[in-house]
């Protein structure tokens, strides 16, 4: 048999469920560029004695009850939405319009329709309480005109959007309808990698299909989305999937199905699942205000590396290192300053800086919250009023001069109207770079505020500084309007 093999495409946007007339949208695909694909050679395991015991069979999960108990309340959702006016049909390609066959030929074509034409898509959902409310995604349902919900049964009902929120992606649903099967929750707290689970949803509209698998990691951050920590499986989930939900063996609904990578925009082993927890706290909202709001310190962190946790006297690195501050915001208020590592947020250790925004943002506004920081080897609590988020960051995670001898850079002092354009005090810019400053991504223009937590404001004081540093040292630099730590090995 003949293989067919495809250019392999780079997908790198988040798919809404109804964007395409004839395809069916569903689950969201990314695909980042630094993932790389490997095949492994395995060699010829030597021959092995045959045991006359007979083999021990180890029993597979058996997903026929979840199955039963909840395939009833999984719904197929179907949304309309409108698309852009349709423009007149396009020119006859390689046919002059001088040409006595161009009017014959025209004659053929099939004629485009002007205005609007409707979009269709697809995705899944579930019902979480016997009068009609569903949970699904956002993106399944955003900037649709209208929404269909077909239960198992086949019935369908118009669905009302009762609020979406984009940032976690979640949505919910209200049909007009009572005594309707439904799911059972589970607050995903307990849930441990390597555990098997469920999936039911419609890929690419087959209604119901059911697809297993295992968790492979937690609190799993991706671009663009810093207020959910994903639960990452290896669940075939395709587009259609979107919205539905994932089960433990306890027949519990753990997550929502979110999002895959992939280069085909199909599966490729890498599920993305919101926890059920996160779309629990964003369905009461929804419902009791119509939106969601959301804690916020005002600070700019990034992640800890090994360079950077020497640099700042760490055991390990670990912990959200600040790299600025927001004026007036309120952790300027309580004291926060750049250089801070904190490492606890209301007693929960910060192993990722990724998951500090995510513990903000499910602050209430108002509320207070206790930090454990450290600052230039000493650790503190410092009290903080989380405000609310309004169009700023919560604690936005960032990606992860002097001696032209040590550092490798030449520098200069900024004059005041300098500092005045840039909105610092003191610092010096790099006027050229070299050897480990180049090494470490340092350039020319970038401003350097502070050696190791201590403001720079001369020549001088930086030499003195890095006289005294050890093999690392960690630079706050300022880049156009972006402030950063970074780590320099300096031997």
């Amino acid at each position: 048999m003949k293989q067919i093999t495809k250019p392999k495409m780079l997908v790198r946007s988040l798919i809404a469920a109804g964007v395409i007339a004839v395809g069916l949208g569903g689950c969201a695909k990314y695909d980042p560029s630094v993932f790389q694909q490997a095949v492994a050679g395995s060699a010829s395991a030597p021959a092995m004695a045959v045991s006359a015991q007979p083999a021990t069979v180890a029993a597979l999960p058996d997903f026929t009850g979840i199955v039963t108990q909840n395939g009833p309340a999984v719904v197929h959702i179907s949304v309309t939405q409108k698309a852009e006016p349709a423009g007149s049909a396009p020119a006859m390609q390689g046919l002059d319009p001088s040409d006595p066959f161009y009017e014959f030929f025209r004659q053929f074509r099939v004629p485009i329709p002007h205005g609007q034409m409707p979009l269709q898509g697809v995705g899944s959902g579930f019902i979480v309480s016997p009068d009609g409310v569903i949970l699904t995604n956002a993106h399944v349902v955003d900037g649709a005109t209208e929404v269909t919900v077909k239960l198992t049964d086949k019935r369908e009902f118009k669905a009302k959007v009762t609020g979406i929120d984009k940032p976690t992606d979640v949505a919910v649903l209200k049909i007009d309808a009572k005594n309707l099967p439904t799911v059972k929750l589970d607050k995903a707290d307990d849930v441990k990698v390597g555990e098997w689970v469920v999936a039911i949803g419609s890929p690419y509209g087959f209604e119901n299909t059911v697809t297993s698998g295992i968790v492979s990691a937690k609190w799993r951050t991706l671009p663009g989305d810093s207020y959910v920590p994903f639960i990452q499986t290896d669940v075939a989930v395709n587009p259609g999937n979107s919205g539905g939900p994932l089960f433990n063996m306890r027949g519990e609904v753990i997550g929502i199905n979110s999002q895959i990578y992939s280069r085909s925009g199909g599966y490729q082993g890498l599920s993305f699942s919101v926890p059920i927890n996160v779309a629990l706290g964003i369905q009461d909202q929804l419902m009791q205000h119509g939106s969601v709001t959301r804690g916020r310190l005002g600070v700019t962190i990034q992640d800890v590396n090994q360079a950077l946790a020497d640099s700042f006297g760490l055991k390990k690195p670990a912990g959200a290192l600040v790299s600025s501050v927001e004026q007036e915001s309120p952790a300027a208020k309580a004291g926060l300053q750049p250089g801070d590592v904190i490492l606890r947020y209301n007693g929960k250790d910060i192993l990722s800086s990724s998951q500090l925004p995510v513990l903000v943002a499910n602050t209430g506004p108002g509320t207070a919250a206790r930090l454990d920081v450290m600052r230039k080897g000493e650790t503190r609590h410092i009290d903080v009023t989380v405000g609310e988020l309004k169009n700023a960051r919560v604690a936005a995670a960032d990606v992860a001069g002097q001696d032209h001898g040590r550092l490798g850079v030449v520098v200069r002092p900024l004059d005041p109207d300098e500092q005045k354009q840039a909105g610092v005090t003191g610092g010096l810019v790099v006027e050229n770079a070299t050897g480990p400053a180049a090494n470490a991504g340092i350039q020319p223009g970038d401003m350097i505020l502070s050696v190791n937590g201590t403001p720079v404001r001369s020549v001088e004081q930086l030499q003195s500084l890095l006289s005294k540093a050890g093999k690392h040292v960690a630079l706050l630099i300022q880049r156009d309007d972006m402030k950063r730590f970074v780590a320099i090995d300096i031997g």
